[in-house]
Parts: C-alpha cells; sequence; structure tokens
C-alpha cells in the first residue's frame, strides 16, 4: 500500500486553519428571522397558561408560539436507524413544544423575532403559570414506589429492564472457600463541550422544508423532522455543513424538528434557531450518570467463579438513546473479564434531569470505571498486584462472544499493557511508591479498556458510495458518513485513492458537506464506525469504477482487461510496465467520444455483517494531596490495539483527544443539580474541562 497506512495532511486543513471554512451559521441568511426558546423554571409540572399579550407588543416580534399551538405528534429523538420491526423503534416521547414540563429547562414556548434583542425580550416577557409537582433526580429514588412519575406509559419510571446470563449464578457462588468482593461505583452527568453549539435554520423551498443542521445524522434528521411534522419524509432536505465537533450530542434531533415547524408558521420565511453555550448544557444532551453494583466471587487463585453487575442508568427526563446505551455496558462486563458464571441486570430509569443521550465512548467510560475500580479491590483481596490480577482474568485468544459471534485472534490486552509498562517504567516506579509516608504522595495505577465497533447485530450497519471520475482524472467522492472534525475526509480519500491506483489522495475530492437530496443514503457519524463502514462501501464502489475505467480502457487501446491496471494515476500494461493512457485522457475520451460517450461513475451500497473489537490500556502517574484532596497528574501513557492505520497522525489525535476528555471526566467534570429545585448550578464557567496547557 502506498497511501494508506501515511500521516497525510487533512483535506481540510488549510481551509480550516485560515479561516476559510463555512460553518451553519456562516450559511444563514442575514436577514434570517431568529427563534429562542422560553424554558421551563420549574423541575416537573404542567403548563397551566401562558400569557404572551406583553411579549407580542415588543417591536420586532414576528410570532410567539407556545406549548398549546403544537400539534399531538409524538417523536423520537435518537440518531439510530430506522426499524421496520416497531419493538425495536425509538421511543416516541417528545413534542415541539411541552405542556408536560419534565426539567428545569424543559421548551416551552418559542419567540420568532427579526433580531436577537426582540427575541430575547420577548422570551423575559412571557408569563408562565405552572401546576407543580414533585420531582426526583436520583436514578434509584425514581424506581422507589410512590416516587413521582414522569412518564404514564412506564411506571416506576423504568423505560427498560433487560439481563445477561451465563452459566449458574446461584449454584457457583456455593463453592467452598470462596471470597466477595462487592462494590457501588458511580459516574457523574457531563457534557459534551464541543466547540460550536447547536444550531440551525429553515426555509420553504418548492413546498419542501430545507433544513441546513450542524448535524453528525443528516439523514435520519430528515426522517425525524418528517415524523415530528406528521409530513411525508421526501417533504424535507437536510443539509449538513462543516460542523464544529460533536461527540454525540448531535446524534440527537435537537432543534431541527421545532426549526423546521416554526418555519411553516410564518409562511415559509427563514427561521435560525442556535443554541447559547448554557442551553447546550441544560437543553441538548449529557452523558448518561451510571450507578453499578458488582459483586465477584473469587477464589485464592485470583480467577472469578462468579459475577453479578447492576447497573442504573440515568436517563434524564426523555428517552433519547435510551436503553441502547447501558444495555452495551452491561454486555461488556463478561466480555471484560469473561466469567463462566455470570448475572447482570441493566435499568434505564427517567428523572428530572435533562435528556441523557450519546456521548464518546457510548456508556463504555462509566463501563469500565465501574469494572476497572472493581478489579483493583479483587486483586487486593486476592494479595495479588493490580497488573497481575487483570493478566490473569482479562479476555483471551479464543473468546468468542455468544451476541456478536466476534471473537478475539491475538492477545492484544496484554500486548497493550506490555508496551504501556516499558513506557512509563511501571514497575520500577511501582517499586519507588511502595513505602511513602507524609501528606502527599505519588503512586502509578493502570486500566484496560474495551470496545467494539459500528453496530451490528444490535441494528443496521449499512454505508453507501458514489464515485464519478472528472476531465481531469480526479475523482469525487460522496458518502453519507459524515466529518465532525475527527478526519475522516481524509481517511476517505486515502482509500479510495489506494485502491483506484491514483497518485495522490488529494485527487480525490471528497464533498465533506452532506445534502439528503444528494448523498447517498449514510447513517451518519457514530460508534467509532466511519471508517470502518464507510471504508466497505469506499472499497467496494472504488473496485466497481476501476473495472469500468479498464473496460473503457480496453476499448480504447484494445489491450485486454486483465494485462492492465490503473498506476500513478495512469492506464500502465503490466506485462511490460508500459504506460498507456493517463487517466485524465481516458475519461476525456471517454465524455466526447461521438461513438460511444460514457461519463465513468459508480455507486453502491455495503451491508456490514460484522464488527471489530478494540482494546487498550492506560497507564497514568498522579501526586496525591491527601489534606488538601489536590490531585496532579504527572504523566499518562495510553496503548491502543489500532490494527491497520489509514492514517497514523490523525489516529494519534484522536487519542490525544479522548485522553483529554478522560482526564477533565476522572478528576473535574460533574454537573450539579439543586436538590431543592432540579435546577442545575454549574456550567462551562464553573466546570475545569482540559485544556491545550494542561
Amino acid at each position: 500500500m502506498n497511501i494508506v497506512g501515511r500521516s497525510e495532511v487533512r483535506v481540510d486543513a488549510f481551509d480550516k486553519a485560515t479561516g476559510r471554512t463555512k460553518y451553519y451559521d456562516d450559511l444563514a441568511p442575514k436577514d434570517a428571522l431568529l427563534v429562542r426558546i422560553k424554558h421551563s423554571t420549574i423541575a416537573h409540572g404542567f403548563v397551566k397558561s401562558v400569557d404572551i399579550s406583553k411579549a407580542e407588543k415588543i417591536p420586532g416580534v414576528v410570532k410567539i408560539l407556545t406549548c398549546f399551538d403544537v400539534p399531538d405528534i409524538p417523536f423520537p429523538t435518537a440518531g439510530h436507524p430506522w426499524s421496520m420491526d416497531p419493538s425495536h423503534q425509538d421511543i416516541a416521547d417528545r413534542h415541539l413544544l411541552n405542556q408536560h414540563v419534565r426539567y428545569y429547562g424543559d421548551d416551552v414556548c418559542a419567540v420568532i423575532a427579526e433580531d436577537e434583542v426582540a427575541a430575547m425580550q420577548a422570551v423575559r416577557a412571557i408569563e408562565v403559570e405552572y401546576e407543580e409537582l414533585p420531582f426526583v433526580l436520583d436514578v434509584q429514588k425514581a424506581m422507589e414506589p410512590g416516587a413521582p412519575q414522569l412518564h404514564e406509559k412506564f411506571p416506576n419510571n423504568i423505560l427498560k429492564h433487560t439481563t445477561a446470563a451465563a452459566g449458574n449464578y446461584a449454584e457457583a457462588i456455593k463453592e467452598p472457600g470462596l471470597i466477595k468482593v462487592e462494590g457501588w461505583y458511580e459516574t457523574p452527568t457531563v457534557q459534551h463541550c464541543h466547540i460550536e453549539n447547536h444550531g440551525c435554520f429553515c426555509y420553504e423551498e418548492n413546498g419542501r422544508l430545507v433544513v441546513t443542521s450542524s448535524t453528525q445524522i443528516p439523514h435520519i434528521i430528515r426522517r425525524v423532522v418528517g415524523q415530528a411534522l406528521g409530513r411525508p419524509w421526501g417533504d424535507i432536505r437536510v443539509i449538513k455543513p462543516y460542523i464544529g465537533g460533536g461527540f454525540g450530542n448531535k446524534q440527537d434531533a435537537l432543534y431541527e424538528p421545532l426549526c423546521a415547524w416554526c418555519c411553516t408558521q410564518v409562511g415559509g420565511r427563514c427561521v435560525k434557531l442556535d443554541c447559547s453555550r448554557e442551553e447546550t448544557f441544560v437543553s441538548n444532551r449529557v452523558r448518561h450518570a451510571i450507578r453499578t453494583h458488582i459483586i465477584s466471587w473469587l477464589r485464592k487463585d485470583g480467577t472469578i467463579a462468579a459475577k453479578k453487575v447492576e447497573c442504573f442508568s440515568n436517563q434524564g427526563s426523555y428517552a433519547s438513546h435510551g436503553h441502547s446505551l447501558v444495555a452495551k455496558a452491561l454486555g461488556s462486563f463478561n466480555q471484560h473479564y469473561p466469567c463462566p458464571n455470570f448475572e447482570g441486570d441493566a435499568y434505564t430509569v427517567f428523572t428530572n434531569r435533562p435528556a441523557a443521550g450519546a456521548m464518546r465512548g457510548y456508556g463504555m467510560p462509566q463501563a469500565s470505571f465501574a469494572d476497572e475500580s472493581h478489579a483493583e479491590e479483587c486483586a487486593k483481596a486476592v494479595g495479588m498486584t493490580p497488573l497481575a490480577y487483570r493478566w490473569q482474568n482479562l479476555m483471551k485468544p479464543g473468546y468468542v462472544d455468544g451476541f456478536s459471534k466476534n471473537e478475539l485472534y491475538t492477545d492484544s490486552y496484554r500486548q497493550c499493557m506490555e508496551k504501556g509498562m516499558q513506557a512509563i517504567g511501571y514497575e520500577e516506579k511501582v517499586k519507588a511508591y511502595a513505602d511513602q509516608t507524609g501528606p502527599i504522595r505519588r503512586g502509578i495505577g493502570l486500566a484496560t479498556f474495551w470496545y467494539n465497533t459500528a453496530v451490528f447485530p444490535i441494528s443496521l450497519e449499512t454505508s453507501s458510495c458514489r464515485l464519478q471520475l472528472n476531465l481531469d482524472g480526479t475523482v469525487n467522492l460522496q458518502v453519507g458518513e459524515t466529518e465532525i472534525g475527527q478526519g475522516a475526509d481524509t481517511a476517505y480519500a486515502q482509500m479510495c485513492a489506494e485502491i483506484l491506483g491514483l497518485s495522490d489522495y488529494k485527487k480525490v475530492h471528497v464533498i465533506s458537506c452532506q445534502d439528503t437530496d444528494i448523498t447517498p443514503t449514510g447513517l451518519g457519524a457514530y460508534a467509532s464506525r466511519q471508517t470502518f463502514t464507510a471504508g466497505f462501501s469506499i472499497r467496494q464502489t472504488s473496485e466497481m469504477l476501476k473495472k469500468k475505467i479498464l473496460d473503457y480502457a480496453c476499448e480504447v487501446t484494445r489491450q485486454a482487461t486483465y494485462n492492465m491496471d490503473i498506476i500513478d494515476s495512469n492506464i500502465v500494461r503490466t506485462t511490460d510496465g508500459r504506460v498507456l493512457m493517463s487517466l485524465s485522457e481516458l475519461s476525456m475520451t471517454a465524455q466526447y467520444n461521438p461513438v460511444h460517450s460514457e461519463h465513468l461513475t459508480a455507486e453502491s451500497t455495503y451491508t456490514i455483517r460484522n464488527n471489530a473489537y478494540s482494546f487498550g490500556c492506560t497507564f497514568a502517574e498522579v501526586e496525591v494531596d491527601i489534606p488538601m484532596c489536590k490531585v496532579k497528574l504527572l504523566n499518562i501513557v495510553n496503548v491502543h490495539d489500532c490494527g491497520k492505520l489509514i492514517n497514523p497522525a490523525l489516529a494519534e489525535a484522536q487519542v490525544h483527544g479522548g485522553m483529554s476528555m478522560g482526564i477533565g471526566y476522572g478528576l473535574s467534570e460533574q454537573l450539579i443539580f439543586d436538590p431543592k429545585t432540579g435546577k442545575p448550578l454549574n456550567q462551562l464557567r464553573f466546570i475545569s474541562i482540559r485544556e491545550i496547557k494542561d
């Protein structure tokens, strides 16, 4: 391979570095009307009345819409593939605006105005009368009899409860001499904090609604907007420009449905709805806080005889991605540390908090924190070192998962741990820090992690690609898997150029901004799937285009196709290496041939029926001021088994970004709620996310 595997410069690097790249806010018409939202100031209750008389008199206000005006059409918001099986469809529990408010910050009214000042004055002038109800913030208290109920269809606020089992747990724990290790572990609520807040604008064109949105999932947004408005999905066109990060928050229909409906209420004029940073924290999505209870029964040699896991996922006020996240987390426990006798329960529970949705890692950071914290306690209980306990019990080659049928072929965990130990000097520092005294001490620890790429077999996994050969021998590439800042477009270009035999990946023009009227159907950016899933369709479609090119070259050169190849953007006779013609010459000939004119293109869909394991480990060296409860991170080493890297520099950047988010998640980030009102108490100005200088 000449192009794949090289650390090439990103295809969008220059425009992004120089400020040329256009985001949704750059594309919005300057005369667009602005939509601003009146949010609830209670955590739970019903809107009894709304007085908009004062707000309507404010100059510049065009229209005010309330929760009593919206269509009574519940719709889902999760960025999941649609299913023809109703039992696999996402829960439709959202309305455009809400009479029954379920968290502090819920959407009650929308103001459409000519400018920001008028819009915000009107929001403040709207008077809302509530019938206030009791609220609940804690995940397990929400399950108790008599707890405030958020949704009628879900008794005890339990969105879903699933189980996982292997062997016979009840019998296994009767084995004599077992050591019981039990613990509770909890992760906090955090927000994604991508640079660009969510926003969108919508206008009507030829009877259809055109929505431009900062989203990870344009084709799914088209479907959800259609569902929310009760219109055929073909009535909706969604355009996704470049976006400034998402991390899963934008894998949800956030405000696109409301924006589109507001457009219909002002005669199809363009309306623009964008979120402030405060709204992003409260009224977008957050990471699920998960409380986990683990009981392990260990033999004296440290082997695991039986294990029981309970996960309680705080879903917040609305279903969003729902149970899929904690179900994936639960499924990881008996893969991470396989055990012959296992019982697991996963609960997704509604509370009066902001709705939780997808966020980088999709349940695995929560599960890994619990599993690895528990592993430390297990090692201590049987007198083993943390390293020795993991070395003995982590997934081994030959393991086959009963659900996905994935099989582990290589000893990835132990290879990663060996690399990490060497890089940080683990054994030497364990000895050096063994017998410390005083208030400030140092330590070194390790943790391992597991992830599976894409969503098969739980859900549909598909990718489509369209290629066209240009007259200059370059190629246009379109896929529905979106670039959201991670560098996917560059990987796409490298893969396509490799298969087609182009001289440079820059000869592939990736059409980065998806348009559901034009772009082949794709499911978007999530589950670490873009390079993996799009790679299948790009390879398949590139091979199809290559065959078309060589078939046409056969017609022109009278050489057999099996004696030709494309090398460095030239048609080459493989028997002697002779260049017969360039791709540009062939494309020009094909386009303007009066006898047989053909524009050489290819398009295909690939349905993916497998996925890939990802493994790794982290070593961290810290200094702790015990009396002051202060932690200083001195060194961190992160090791991944990446398989074949398409672009090593981009992969390294992804790892660095993940490390940064993990450090903040572990040390300093937490969204806190007032137990008396349910109001979020701290936002970005009070939350210490990790910065480059850290």
